[in-house]
């Protein structure tokens, strides 16, 4: 007893066989011959019927079998096999499915014909050689043809019989091409180029049949495509349907094997062989629309999505796909999806397997003649990124952008911080037939309207790299009346703060903007809030910034608490002038951050009475004073004398225990 009979000899059949037996489904595959056999294997729950059957003897084979399901997955054009198996499930009573290739796309550089006399009439007006890929079986309709011998070049099997068959049609010697498929597009190109062809003649095979590759040969050589119809207009399963059918009737589960392969720039160009082949062995491609259309093959199944758990819950309810290609634009390791879909796919039950491909930092550099291992690399597209300050401390900067605007938008803050001479090399469209690749001056691109899928390298000779560390000396910040935080006591309150890279920070009370445009200078990829009330104060906040070129740093004119409520969550706060609001600043910064981290400075008693009361009410699990008093030398004379700063007290506190 088999589970299912499978008509198959087809790479269809095959395939479902060679499925049903890895999901431990018995299944008896019958083929006409033993070629037909050579892509399966017996096992425990394959078997292969090797042998053509008549309609009475499959109707013998199907009542000793006793099978849940007969799937005839027989060739397109193999119309009385097909009539006779369902005949055989009709006087059996046994459950019958058509399993289809699917069509061919449709040319229209092509002649079509109803079926091989049609073709044959066809040809006999035309001249030109032919070569004819329908195979050995209706070879012998096309001697009709009245110069066949001289202008068919007949391309079979390379078996015996075949080719002893052949030969008694008249066919033999250049005129007889013995091979084995599949064919690829270059060798069925370089063989109408051969035989100097201006016809061929196929029938529409599908994809397994490699109808494409004849296809898109022929147009490559300007030869005239002679598709014959399929002898029956019928409705059935693809291979694709027939495996989600088998899915749900036998209640299986398995584990697909899923590929995150980086395609490139996105032309075919620029996919890796490896990456060719993982696309021509899956049966799924998955990926945004432009990057799917890119590399899928004619007739392959595609969804049409980029977002990574919608993703993963399509793999998850989808067991009749067993291998899957993710596409993902350049490499899989630079500013790629493939982070969020591995975390997702992690959680189902799939082989992973990642294919790396050409990012568009090594692809745009190559193309402009620079090298890229002395660029700072980095990514503005959905994120927040800080391209003014890496522009002025590195003189390469590469980024990809993500719309039509952005280099219009670099190029106005560029020249708004005196930096209008830095060259931007800008590339759109990368490696398709429109890819468009430029440089000038950022002045001479304020309003350059471009394309979203582009990228661009900042080159500015100028640059000096940035501090390692805070403590801008005090004679570089632009100075006023305005209050200003010394060196010393700056450098040792932004260690407290121990700021990360993409912090979010306040400075209430900024003044002249010292530490605010540290604060944005050490978390670059962050963003600083000044917040100052004092008009003068923020004319030189505002002078300060674009002289250190703090572009992250967001000047915003007000009192404290009143100010902050609107600001995004902060991770971190300086206060340096409260204006006898300390408390309820430290209620807000605490309501909108539980973990904020805070680091206070006082001067007067009145302030540092202020500051342990609000330690003492919401009991900090880390709080810190610290006092500090420096001293700088003045020379009097040939003399140096220590003058000593007003000293400063530097409280830091996190995370109270209790809330009030």
């Amino acid at each position: 007893m088999s589970d299912v009979v499978v008509f198959a000899g087809t790479t269809e059949g095959c395939q479902i066989c060679n499925f049903l037996a890895k999901n431990k489904v018995s299944v008896l595959a019958c083929v006409a011959t033993d070629y037909g056999s050579k892509s399966l294997k017996e096992d425990e729950y394959l078997k292969i019927h090797a042998g053509r059957l008549t309609g009475e003897e499959m109707e013998v084979l199907l009542r000793e079998r006793s099978p849940r399901l007969v799937l005839d997955a027989t060739h397109p054009y193999a119309a009385e096999v097909t009539a006779n198996i369902r005949i055989a499930c009709k006087n059996t009573g046994f459950s019958y499915e058509r399993v289809l290739r699917e069509n061919g796309s449709h040319q229209d550089k092509a002649v079509y014909v109803e079926d091989t006399e049609a073709a044959v009439k066809f040809l006999e007006g035309t001249k030109g050689n032919i070569l004819l890929t329908t195979g050995s079986k209706e070879l012998g309709k096309f001697t009709a043809l009245s110069d066949a011998g001289e202008r068919i070049y007949a391309r079979v099997l390379s078996l015996p019989s075949v080719m002893e068959t052949c030969k008694g049609y008249g066919f033999e010697g250049k005129h007889l091409i013995g091979m084995q498929g599949p064919f690829s597009m270059e060798l069925n190109a370089a063989m109408l180029r051969q035989y100097d062809c201006k016809y061929l003649v196929t029938k529409d095979t599908g994809k397994a049949g490699g109808f494409q590759e004849k296809i898109d040969a022929a147009l490559m050589c300007e030869v005239i495509p002679v598709i014959i119809g399929r002898p029956l207009q019928e409705e059935g399963l693809s291979v694709a349907e027939c495996k989600r059918m088998l899915t749900d009737r036998f209640g299986l589960t398995q584990k697909p094997h899923v590929t995150l392969l980086g395609i490139g720039m996105g032309s075919k160009e620029t996919l890796t062989i490896q990456g060719k082949k993982a696309v021509q062995k899956a049966d799924l491609i998955i990926g945004a629309k432009r990057m799917a259309d890119s590399i899928r093959e004619s007739g392959q199944p595609v969804v049409y999505e980029y977002r990574s758990d919608v993703i993963g819950e399509y793999i998850k309810n989808h067991a009749e796909y067993e291998n899957i290609v993710i596409a993902l634009s350049g490499d899989v390791g630079f500013y790629s999806g493939a982070k969020k879909l591995l975390d997702v796919l992690k959680k189902i039950s799939a082989d992973i397997e990642i294919i790396c491909g050409i990012s568009s930092v090594v692809y745009f550099m190559s193309r402009i003649g620079q090298s890229w291992d002395d660029a700072k690399i980095t990514s503005a597209h959905g994120k927040n990124c800080n391209l003014i300050s890496m522009v002025k401390h590195n003189q390469k900067v590469f980024s990809i952008l993500g719309t039509g605007s952005a280099v219009a938008e670099l190029a106005q803050k560029l020249v708004e911080y005196q930096m209008g001479d830095v060259v931007l090399y800008v590339g759109e469209n990368l490696s398709y037939p429109e890819e468009k690749i430029f440089y000038a001056k950022a002045s001479e691109l304020i309003s350059y309207e471009g394309q979203a899928l582009s990228v661009v390298c900042a080159y500015n000779e100028k640059a000096r790299p940035a501090f390692s560390t805070h403590g801008i000396p005090d004679e570089e910040f632009i100075r006023g009346k305005a209050p200003m935080t010394k060196e010393e006591v700056r450098c040792v309150s932004l260690s407290k703060l121990r700021l990360q890279e993409d912090s979010i920070c306040y400075d209430v009370g900024a003044g002249t903007g010292s530490v605010s445009v540290e604060m944005a200078l050490r978390a670059d990829q962050g963003q600083v809030f000044a917040v100052e009330k004092k008009d003068d104060a923020v004319a030189l906040l505002y002078e300060n910034k674009q002289k250190f070129a703090a572009d992250n740093l967001e000047i915003v004119k007000g009192e404290a608490p009143e100010a902050l409520a609107s600001l995004p969550v902060p991770t971190h706060a300086f206060i340096g002038g409260s204006s006898g609001n300390l408390k309820e600043i430290v209620a807000l910064l605490l309501k909108k951050n539980q973990d904020v981290r805070i680091v206070i400075n006082c001067i007067t008693l009145e302030t540092i009475s202020e500051a342990l009361d609000v330690l003492k009410e919401y009991d900090f699990a880390e709080r810190e004073v610290v006092q500090l008093a420096a001293s700088r030398s003045r020379e009097i004379g040939r003399y140096h004398l220590m003058m000593g700063e007003n000293p400063i007290y530097i409280i830091t506190c996190q995370k109270p225990q209790r809330m009030e």
